[in-house]
């Protein structure tokens, strides 16, 4: 099998790129290196954390709790994560019955 083939079946399975966005050799190059560059610092990250998750898994909890106000390392390893009767902390009451 030809280098490109299994650079570009590297991509698609560990860098997530399951298309194009643009079709320009600068829109390709621009996808492809942002996503090397987030591939590198979960890497790093797994790495300094001592993360025993796969890199698979820390994407997926990383894409879910995007928007959310949980510090990396409690989102990644389960660590001081507590169960509390009614509202979060952070949440605002919508309607007061």
């Amino acid at each position: 099998m030809r280098s490109v083939e299994l650079f570009f079946r590297w991509i698609k399975q560990y860098l997530r790129i399951k298309a194009f966005y643009g079709t320009s050799i600068n829109a390709v190059k621009t996808q492809v290196w942002i996503a090397v560059c987030v591939y590198l610092l979960i890497a790093i990250a797994k790495k300094e954390l001592e993360i025993d998750r796969s890199m698979g898994e820390i994407l997926q909890i990383l894409s879910i709790g995007l928007f959310e106000k949980t510090p990396l390392f409690q989102a990644l390893t389960n660590e001081g994560v507590a169960i509390s009767e009614g509202l979060p902390s952070n949440q605002l009451i919508l309607f007061d019955f």
